[in-house]
């Protein structure tokens, strides 16, 4: 503005109003531009909320967790990690920002020192300038990438604290400053209900799994499904209650000597199935021996000792473990084991509750499967003891008054044609009832996969394959019962080498295995149609057999039969020579 001084000059005068006007309109348009960035970030601060609240998996929820805080603070790295039940150590570390070639650089999560470990201990929001300035820094790894700023946060549920939020490196190299601590601990206040809410949907999903799987078994068990079948269906029911990598399911033999890993399912089952665990004093403290033992579960976060007493995978080496007893005290069948690989998700008390319930049922099923086929057993035994006293008492009676007036009837027989008919007819009537003394034997046995009658069948099942012809069986006495296992074992071996010798060298289109036990011998008749034995020709066979004879006191003879063929004798005493 111009005006007159009064000596006629034109002087200038401030425009003051003016440039007021100009800072207000400034102050406001800076005002108006924050209140929009404060909108804005509201607006992303519900979206996050509403994002991770819309979700029920636990694993996506914590994804989504540590996603929204990088992205409204402008983080370029962020990770959230999840606090062990007894409050020392981080058992789950989940990262934003850092790729995976980095972290497999890293090797491994941190176990929460330094500034991760100051959080665990005092859980209140920690903002800094430079991490490496702190009094509690513990340094980073190699492969580590370089970070400065730094902004932590609590994540509570209830009154428990779960994890944290940790950020690092504002973009443009700028500070987290009140605003930022504001909005994370807003975002972890939301993300704790968030968390309660996935957990119990994870925990109502386990117990429904938990009863299927529980009445899966059980059924299973008690329809009369073949037990291995069921042991396998355990691991695959276990695994999956708890969400674990690897579930094995050790039992004791009758003897209760060792723990055989019976079934397994998940990560490297092939290479574990048939592992076998001695219970002495040597291996009294390795971690399935020691559950059996004292009844007691055992639960191990990663990373800490778990001694097995056997070589385990490289791949579930150090991970976490959960060990619960399959029954208790003098019905303990064994351990159901449960196992996690390095930088998977640590067992909680909810899923080892319900793996011990699980494991529990499971004990009682087998229980009761076993008495049930006692019962079965018991009541087949009977009936095969019914019939082998009625074939003994009427049909073998009969048969031999039978033959006995034959045998008289031949005496006063004055045609020869009408003697040989009747003599045959006696012969006919004498291997009939021995073979009938044979089908009593066997009634009055066990009907046990193991005894040697049946593992002598099975040598002569197996030995039809390369005949090209089933031979002929028969098995006189108590073989069960008289023979003892070594000899057993001798006479198992003799069989098999007479039957390949046959099946290589014979030519033969008929066999014949006869085994007969009396008061002191066992005798192993082989019998072929063959071309018999060449001149000459390998002895090898015939002489470990023969050997084999000698050992146990007993004797070992070949002969041509008349009518073309070969017949192979082996006895030994049932009393192994001293």
């Amino acid at each position: 503005m111009i005006h007159d001084n009064g000596s006629g000059d034109e002087v200038a005068r401030p425009m003051l109003p003016q440039l007021r006007l100009d800072d207000l309109l400034a102050e406001l348009q800076a005002r108006l531009e924050a209140a929009r960035a404060t909108r804005d970030r509201i607006h992303a601060l519900l979206e996050a909320v509403v994002s991770i609240g819309s979700e029920l998996d636990l694993e996506t929820v914590l994804h989504r967790i540590i996603e929204a805080a990088t992205t409204l603070v402008d983080a370029r790295y962020g990770a959230l990690g999840v606090i062990s039940e007894e409050g020392e150590r981080l058992v789950e570390f989940i990262t934003v920002g850092v790729s995976d070639r980095q972290i497999e650089d890293i090797g491994h999560w941190p176990h929460g020192h330094g500034i991760l470990g100051l959080l665990i201990k005092e859980p209140h929001s920690l903002r800094l300038t430079d991490l490496s300035r702190h009094p509690e820094s513990y340094g980073f790894p190699p492969g580590h990438p370089p970070m400065r700023t730094f902004l932590g946060v609590p994540i509570r549920v209830r009154d428990e604290v779960f994890g944290n939020l940790y950020l690092t490196e504002k973009a443009g190299g700028a500070q987290f400053d009140e605003e930022d601590e504001a909005v994370v601990i807003a975002l972890a206040t939301a993300a704790g209900v968030a968390i309660e809410n996935a957990r119990l949907y994870e925990e109502t999903r386990r117990r429904e799994r938990w009863l299927e799987a529980s009445a899966e078994v059980s059924t299973a068990l008690l329809s009369g499904t073949d037990p291995r079948e069921v042991t396998d269906l355990v691991a695959q029911r276990a695994r999956q209650i708890a969400d674990a990598d690897l579930a094995t399911v050790w039992l004791t033999d009758e003897s209760g000597g060792e723990l055989r890993m019976e079934a397994a399912d998940g990560a490297h089952a092939g290479e574990l199935r048939g592992l076998r665990m001695p219970l002495d004093e040597t291996t009294a403290e390795g971690v399935p021996g020691r559950v059996y033992r004292t009844g007691v579960p055992l639960r191990l976060e990663e990373g800490r000792v778990a001694p097995w007493s056997v070589e385990l995978p490289a791949g579930l080496q150090d991970g976490a473990v959960l060990v619960v007893p399959l029954g208790l005290g003098a019905s303990a069948r064994g351990v159901l084991a449960l196992l996690n690989a390095p930088l998977s998700q640590a067992f909680d008390t909810a899923a080892q509750r319900l793996v011990e319930a699980f494991a529990a049922q499971a004990a009682v099923a087998l229980e009761l499967a076993d008495r049930r086929r006692d019962t079965e057993r018991l009541t087949l035994l009977e009936d095969r003891d019914r019939i082998a006293r009625d074939l003994h008492d009427t049909v073998i009676q009969r048969l031999f008054a039978t033959a006995m007036t034959l045998m008289s009837a031949i005496k006063i027989t004055q045609r020869r044609d009408v003697a040989v008919r009747v003599q045959r007819a006696v012969d006919d009537l004498d291997d009939t009832i021995r073979q009938i003394r044979s089908t009593i034997f066997a009634l009055q046995t066990t009907p046990d996969e193991e005894s040697l009658r049946s593992r002598l069948h099975a040598v002569v099942d197996a030995a039809a394959a390369n005949l090209g012809f089933a031979p002929s069986v028969r098995l006189d006495g108590l073989l069960d019962t008289a023979v003892s296992d070594d000899v057993g074992e001798h006479l198992l071996a003799v069989a098999r080498e007479a039957l390949s010798n046959v099946a290589r060298h014979a030519q033969a289109t008929e066999a014949k295995v006869a085994v007969e036990v009396g008061d002191e011998e066992v005798v192993l008749r082989v019998e072929d149609d063959g071309v018999g034995i060449p001149e000459g020709g390998r002895r090898s066979g015939l002489r470990n057999m023969a050997e084999r004879a000698e050992r146990l006191g007993g004797s070992f003879q070949t002969r041509t039969r008349p009518g073309g063929g070969t017949l192979l004798v082996w006895r030994a005493p049932l009393e192994e020579a001293g």
